[in-house]
Protein backbone atom coordinates (compact mmCIF):
# COMPACT_ATOMS: atom_id res chain seq x y z
CA UNK A 1 0.00 0.00 0.00
CA UNK A 2 1.08 3.08 -0.80
CA UNK A 3 0.26 6.45 0.14
CA UNK A 4 0.42 9.71 -1.73
CA UNK A 5 0.16 13.47 -0.78
CA UNK A 6 2.16 15.42 -3.33
CA UNK A 7 -0.60 16.16 -5.18
CA UNK A 8 -4.60 14.80 -4.41
CA UNK A 9 -4.87 12.61 -1.72
CA UNK A 10 -4.04 8.50 -2.72
CA UNK A 11 -3.98 5.31 -1.43
CA UNK A 12 -2.49 3.01 -3.67
CA UNK A 13 -2.87 -0.64 -3.68
CA UNK A 14 -1.86 -3.47 -5.95
CA UNK A 15 -4.97 -5.27 -5.89
CA UNK A 16 -7.30 -2.18 -6.03
CA UNK A 17 -5.49 0.18 -8.24
CA UNK A 18 -5.77 3.71 -6.75
CA UNK A 19 -8.11 5.30 -4.49
CA UNK A 20 -8.64 8.76 -4.71
CA UNK A 21 -9.74 10.05 -0.84
CA UNK A 22 -12.39 13.28 -1.43
CA UNK A 23 -14.37 12.86 1.70
CA UNK A 24 -14.10 16.38 3.59
CA UNK A 25 -13.59 15.67 7.25
CA UNK A 26 -12.19 11.85 6.81
CA UNK A 27 -10.07 12.94 4.58
CA UNK A 28 -8.27 15.39 6.65
CA UNK A 29 -8.15 13.23 9.31
CA UNK A 30 -6.05 10.55 7.14
CA UNK A 31 -4.26 13.47 5.58
CA UNK A 32 -2.75 14.30 9.08
CA UNK A 33 -2.40 11.32 10.61
CA UNK A 34 -0.05 10.38 7.33
CA UNK A 35 2.28 13.59 8.02
CA UNK A 36 2.19 12.59 11.71
CA UNK A 37 2.91 8.65 11.16
CA UNK A 38 4.92 7.16 13.94
CA UNK A 39 3.35 9.71 16.17
CA UNK A 40 0.18 10.13 18.27
CA UNK A 41 -2.18 12.62 17.24
CA UNK A 42 -3.88 14.05 20.05
CA UNK A 43 -7.50 14.47 19.72
CA UNK A 44 -7.43 18.47 20.33
CA UNK A 45 -5.05 18.37 17.12
CA UNK A 46 -7.38 16.72 15.23
CA UNK A 47 -10.30 18.86 16.38
CA UNK A 48 -8.52 21.72 15.81
CA UNK A 49 -7.67 20.81 12.53
CA UNK A 50 -11.20 20.19 11.79
CA UNK A 51 -12.50 23.25 13.30
CA UNK A 52 -10.07 25.06 14.40
CA UNK A 53 -10.74 27.50 17.57
CA UNK A 54 -14.70 27.02 17.02
CA UNK A 55 -15.46 23.72 17.63
CA UNK A 56 -19.20 22.18 17.41
CA UNK A 57 -20.61 20.87 20.99
CA UNK A 58 -20.38 17.35 19.31
CA UNK A 59 -16.51 17.62 17.98
CA UNK A 60 -15.25 14.89 20.19
CA UNK A 61 -18.17 12.14 18.76
CA UNK A 62 -17.82 13.83 15.28
CA UNK A 63 -14.45 13.08 15.18
CA UNK A 64 -14.83 9.86 16.30
CA UNK A 65 -17.62 8.96 13.32
CA UNK A 66 -14.46 10.18 11.06
CA UNK A 67 -12.17 8.00 11.88
CA UNK A 68 -14.68 5.09 11.81
CA UNK A 69 -15.34 6.52 7.80
CA UNK A 70 -11.68 6.20 7.55
CA UNK A 71 -11.54 3.02 8.83
CA UNK A 72 -14.85 1.74 6.58
CA UNK A 73 -12.53 3.09 3.38
CA UNK A 74 -9.92 0.97 4.29
CA UNK A 75 -11.94 -2.22 4.45
CA UNK A 76 -14.58 -1.76 2.37
CA UNK A 77 -12.80 -0.13 -0.75
CA UNK A 78 -9.54 -1.33 -0.35
CA UNK A 79 -9.73 -4.98 1.30
CA UNK A 80 -7.52 -4.22 3.78
CA UNK A 81 -8.10 -6.56 6.74
CA UNK A 82 -6.96 -6.11 10.52
CA UNK A 83 -7.54 -1.90 9.70
CA UNK A 84 -7.55 -1.47 13.95
CA UNK A 85 -3.36 -2.50 13.17
CA UNK A 86 -2.52 0.32 10.90
CA UNK A 87 -5.38 3.43 12.28
CA UNK A 88 -4.67 2.37 15.96
CA UNK A 89 -6.90 3.99 18.55
CA UNK A 90 -4.08 5.37 21.28
CA UNK A 91 -4.63 7.62 24.39
CA UNK A 92 -4.85 10.53 23.86
CA UNK A 93 -6.01 10.38 20.12
CA UNK A 94 -4.74 7.88 17.01
CA UNK A 95 -1.85 6.46 15.90
CA UNK A 96 -1.38 5.76 11.55
CA UNK A 97 1.27 2.72 11.50
CA UNK A 98 2.30 3.43 7.81
CA UNK A 99 6.01 2.81 6.58
CA UNK A 100 7.95 6.14 5.29
CA UNK A 101 8.45 4.14 1.86
CA UNK A 102 4.88 4.19 1.58
CA UNK A 103 4.74 7.82 1.49
CA UNK A 104 5.54 9.87 -1.78
CA UNK A 105 6.73 12.74 0.40
CA UNK A 106 9.19 10.63 2.15
CA UNK A 107 10.29 9.32 -0.98
CA UNK A 108 10.63 12.81 -2.47
CA UNK A 109 12.89 13.92 0.55
CA UNK A 110 14.93 11.22 0.65
CA UNK A 111 16.03 11.60 -3.11
CA UNK A 112 16.25 15.41 -2.86
CA UNK A 113 19.08 14.48 -0.20
CA UNK A 114 20.63 12.06 -2.03
CA UNK A 115 20.86 14.76 -5.07
CA UNK A 116 22.62 17.12 -2.67
CA UNK A 117 24.91 14.54 -1.94
CA UNK A 118 25.56 13.64 -5.12
CA UNK A 119 26.23 16.89 -6.31
CA UNK A 120 28.47 17.85 -3.25
CA UNK A 121 30.57 15.10 -4.57
CA UNK A 122 30.77 16.22 -7.79
CA UNK A 123 28.71 13.82 -9.63
CA UNK A 124 26.08 16.57 -11.11
CA UNK A 125 24.66 13.78 -14.08
CA UNK A 126 23.95 11.34 -10.96
CA UNK A 127 22.08 14.39 -9.12
CA UNK A 128 19.98 15.16 -11.90
CA UNK A 129 18.63 11.71 -12.48
CA UNK A 130 17.55 11.44 -8.43
CA UNK A 131 16.22 15.65 -8.49
CA UNK A 132 14.27 14.80 -11.37
CA UNK A 133 13.03 11.50 -9.99
CA UNK A 134 12.40 13.05 -7.07
CA UNK A 135 9.87 16.30 -9.21
CA UNK A 136 8.09 13.63 -11.31
CA UNK A 137 6.80 12.44 -7.45
CA UNK A 138 4.35 15.73 -7.88
CA UNK A 139 0.95 15.82 -8.89
CA UNK A 140 0.19 19.24 -8.00
CA UNK A 141 -0.16 21.01 -4.69
CA UNK A 142 0.02 19.02 -1.49
CA UNK A 143 -3.26 17.23 -0.13
CA UNK A 144 -5.36 18.96 -3.38
CA UNK A 145 -8.08 17.41 -3.39
CA UNK A 146 -8.77 18.20 0.68
CA UNK A 147 -9.38 20.91 2.65
CA UNK A 148 -6.85 22.16 4.98
CA UNK A 149 -6.60 23.32 8.37
CA UNK A 150 -3.62 25.42 10.22
CA UNK A 151 -1.31 22.43 10.79
CA UNK A 152 -1.80 20.81 7.01
CA UNK A 153 -1.54 24.09 5.60
CA UNK A 154 1.92 24.25 7.33
CA UNK A 155 2.63 21.02 6.45
CA UNK A 156 1.61 22.10 2.36
CA UNK A 157 4.38 25.11 2.82
CA UNK A 158 7.36 23.04 4.01
CA UNK A 159 7.00 20.71 1.45
CA UNK A 160 6.49 23.55 -1.35
CA UNK A 161 9.56 25.57 0.03
CA UNK A 162 11.60 21.68 -0.60
CA UNK A 163 9.85 21.48 -3.73
CA UNK A 164 11.71 24.64 -4.58
CA UNK A 165 14.74 23.62 -3.07
CA UNK A 166 15.01 20.57 -5.17
CA UNK A 167 14.37 22.45 -8.27
CA UNK A 168 17.30 25.05 -7.76
CA UNK A 169 19.57 22.04 -6.99
CA UNK A 170 18.56 20.59 -10.43
CA UNK A 171 19.14 23.45 -12.18
CA UNK A 172 22.64 23.81 -10.64
CA UNK A 173 23.12 20.53 -11.76
CA UNK A 174 21.93 20.75 -15.18
CA UNK A 175 24.32 24.11 -15.14
CA UNK A 176 27.79 21.99 -14.08
CA UNK A 177 27.14 19.77 -16.84
CA UNK A 178 26.73 23.24 -19.47
CA UNK A 179 22.89 22.83 -20.40
CA UNK A 180 22.83 26.30 -20.85
CA UNK A 181 20.71 26.36 -23.81
CA UNK A 182 17.75 24.10 -22.41
CA UNK A 183 17.27 25.58 -19.13
CA UNK A 184 16.27 29.48 -20.51
CA UNK A 185 13.32 28.60 -21.52
CA UNK A 186 12.78 26.83 -18.28
CA UNK A 187 14.26 29.50 -15.72
CA UNK A 188 11.86 32.05 -18.05
CA UNK A 189 8.78 30.09 -16.68
CA UNK A 190 10.00 29.60 -13.16
CA UNK A 191 10.90 33.63 -12.91
CA UNK A 192 7.49 34.08 -13.78
CA UNK A 193 6.24 31.59 -11.23
CA UNK A 194 8.42 32.69 -8.53
CA UNK A 195 8.86 36.78 -9.47
CA UNK A 196 10.72 37.98 -5.99
CA UNK A 197 13.47 34.66 -6.29
CA UNK A 198 17.07 36.09 -6.69
CA UNK A 199 18.52 33.02 -7.20
CA UNK A 200 16.05 31.63 -9.97
CA UNK A 201 16.92 35.75 -11.84
CA UNK A 202 20.14 34.80 -11.12
CA UNK A 203 20.13 31.65 -12.72
CA UNK A 204 18.27 32.91 -15.85
CA UNK A 205 20.72 35.64 -16.62
CA UNK A 206 24.38 33.77 -16.18
CA UNK A 207 22.13 30.94 -18.70
CA UNK A 208 21.46 33.73 -21.39
CA UNK A 209 24.59 34.85 -20.83
CA UNK A 210 26.62 31.86 -21.56
CA UNK A 211 24.34 30.92 -24.34
CA UNK A 212 25.66 34.42 -25.93
CA UNK A 213 22.59 36.61 -25.30
CA UNK A 214 24.08 39.02 -23.33
CA UNK A 215 21.61 41.79 -24.49
CA UNK A 216 18.84 39.22 -22.76
CA UNK A 217 20.78 39.23 -19.92
CA UNK A 218 21.28 42.83 -19.40
CA UNK A 219 17.68 42.99 -19.99
CA UNK A 220 16.67 40.19 -17.70
CA UNK A 221 18.64 42.20 -14.87
CA UNK A 222 16.86 45.25 -15.49
CA UNK A 223 13.67 44.01 -15.59
CA UNK A 224 14.69 42.54 -11.98
CA UNK A 225 15.99 45.56 -10.81
CA UNK A 226 12.58 47.24 -11.85
CA UNK A 227 10.60 44.30 -10.26
CA UNK A 228 12.53 44.61 -6.93
CA UNK A 229 12.72 48.73 -6.70
CA UNK A 230 8.66 48.92 -7.31
CA UNK A 231 7.78 45.56 -4.94
CA UNK A 232 10.15 46.08 -2.21
CA UNK A 233 12.11 49.52 -2.37
CA UNK A 234 15.50 47.60 -2.77
CA UNK A 235 17.91 47.04 -5.77
CA UNK A 236 19.43 43.53 -6.58
CA UNK A 237 22.24 41.77 -3.95
CA UNK A 238 25.85 41.66 -4.75
CA UNK A 239 25.53 38.71 -6.43
CA UNK A 240 23.81 40.25 -9.39
CA UNK A 241 25.33 43.13 -9.33
CA UNK A 242 28.70 41.39 -9.96
CA UNK A 243 27.00 39.08 -12.34
CA UNK A 244 25.70 42.40 -14.07
CA UNK A 245 29.22 43.28 -14.17
CA UNK A 246 30.40 40.42 -15.64
CA UNK A 247 28.10 40.64 -18.50
CA UNK A 248 28.78 44.03 -18.96
CA UNK A 249 32.63 43.33 -19.03
CA UNK A 250 32.26 40.65 -21.43
CA UNK A 251 30.59 42.90 -23.90
CA UNK A 252 33.11 45.55 -24.22
CA UNK A 253 35.52 43.96 -26.26
CA UNK A 254 39.07 45.57 -26.63
CA UNK A 255 40.21 46.41 -30.13
CA UNK A 256 41.23 43.63 -32.22
CA UNK A 257 44.98 43.62 -32.92
CA UNK A 258 46.51 43.49 -36.46
CA UNK A 259 47.65 40.58 -37.48
CA UNK A 260 50.17 41.42 -40.25
CA UNK A 261 53.41 43.71 -40.25
CA UNK A 262 52.91 46.48 -38.10
CA UNK A 263 52.73 50.15 -40.01
CA UNK A 264 56.27 51.90 -39.57
CA UNK A 265 56.54 54.69 -36.67
CA UNK A 266 56.03 58.15 -37.36
CA UNK A 267 60.44 58.67 -36.59
CA UNK A 268 61.46 55.62 -38.59
CA UNK A 269 59.70 57.34 -41.55
CA UNK A 270 61.92 60.52 -40.39
CA UNK A 271 65.06 59.08 -40.34
CA UNK A 272 64.04 57.35 -43.75
CA UNK A 273 63.80 60.45 -45.13
CA UNK A 274 66.68 61.85 -44.24
CA UNK A 275 68.92 59.37 -45.68
CA UNK A 276 70.07 60.49 -49.09
CA UNK A 277 69.35 58.69 -51.94
CA UNK A 278 71.97 56.35 -53.89
CA UNK A 279 72.34 57.93 -57.13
Amino acid sequence: MRFNVLGPLEIVTDGHGTLSVTAAKSGRVLALLLVRRHEIVAVDTLIGELWGDRPPRSALTTLQTYVYHARQMFVRELGVPLIRDLLVTRPPGYLLRVADEQVDAREFELLVDRGRAELEGGRPAAALDSLRRALRLWRGAPFCSVETGEVLSAHATRLEELRLGAVHLRIEAEMRLGRYRDLVPDLHQLVRAHPLDEALHARLIEALYRTGRRADALAAYQRLWRLLDAELGVEPGPELRALQQKVLGAAVRPPRQRTGPAAPRPEALRARAAVPAVL
